[in-house]
């Protein structure tokens, strides 16, 4: 909107966009109009143009209460799909989290699905780390089961159809991880701690207990619509990784092999990769490729 142009004057699109600056201004209504009009001190009498008001409420505290409905809005939609990160924190620090966080990262997205995508990378640096310091990775796995979720979909590998294959061409048999399946690497248990939440595991004086420090490689994946998760075993790590982009079965075992080192012990090799084939293909986590 340039300096000195009249409201009334502004196409639709450009209307759009105005109200939805000043809908998400931070500092609210009044300031972000003030800033649409700079320099100079102004006022909202313009909006009186735009929005009709009467002898309840001025246009500017018309448009206020959608500013506040629009924060609300994602702020519960954000509630839901963070329920330990706010748990931790308590209603209000999670306010403020979010508060801050839309500052920093405005949706983008028509659907607000994509509105907390970013929330684990905000709070790396979040002052809220020195007293929570697994926070952001607790928050990177609540988004990451959002995101398999909604995942696209195909059909799982399942332990028919690899009976079905002569075991000659076992070595050759394709494979790729399904789509709706992520690996979460963190510093914290988080796992763990989620689980504890989950399950309503709590500390003597019913507060939570904190995650333990260590590294660990977390598997999320979909099965018939619900999402599960677990901490990965390193050679599994190895292998999902070697068939995210489809490889062959042999590669998959190869993989295996160089993570837990070359040992003569070739029949504890053959248990270890039957076992987690097993596992996998009960999970559903492979695809043919």
């Amino acid at each position: 909107m340039q300096v000195g142009q009249d409201p009334t004057d502004l196409d639709l699109k450009d209307l759009q966009a105005l109200l939805y600056r000043l809908i998400t201004a931070p500092e609210g209504v009044a300031a972000g109009f003030a800033a649409e009009r700079s320099p100079g001190p102004q006022t909202l009498d313009d909006l009186e143009r735009l929005i009709e008001s009467d002898d309840r409420l001025s246009a500017g505290q018309r448009l206020e209460i959608y500013a506040n409905a629009y924060f609300y809005r994602i702020l519960e939609c954000l509630k839901e799909d963070f329920p330990a990160t706010l748990t931790t924190l308590g209603d209000d620090n999670f306010h403020n989290l979010i508060t801050g966080y839309l500052i920093e990262y405005p949706p983008t997205e028509p659907s607000i699905s994509y509105a907390g995508r970013y929330l684990g990378e905000f709070l790396r640096d979040h002052p809220f780390i020195e007293q929570w310091p697994f926070l952001a990775d607790l928050a990177r796995l609540e988004r990451t089961l959002i995101e398999v979720f909604h995942a696209a979909d195909a059909k799982p590998l399942d332990a028919a159809t690899m009976r079905s294959v002569a075991p000659e061409d076992w070595p050759g048999f394709g494979m790729r991880t399904h789509p709706a399946l992520a690996i979460v690497d963190c510093c914290w248990r988080v796992d763990e701690f989620l689980r504890a939440m989950e399950t309503a595991e709590a500390g003597a004086d019913g507060s939570p207990q904190a995650p333990a420090r260590s590294p660990v490689s977390v598997l999320v994946w979909r099965k018939s619509s619900q999402v599960h998760y677990r901490a990965l075993e390193h050679p599994e790590r190895a292998a999902l990784d070697v068939a995210r982009a489809g490889t062959k079965f042999s590669a998959i075992c190869e993989a295996i092999a160089a993570d837990i080192g070359e040992t003569d012990d070739d029949g504890g090799q053959v248990v270890l990769v039957s076992r987690l084939l097993a596992r996998w293909l009960d999970d559903g986590v492979f695809v043919v490729a």
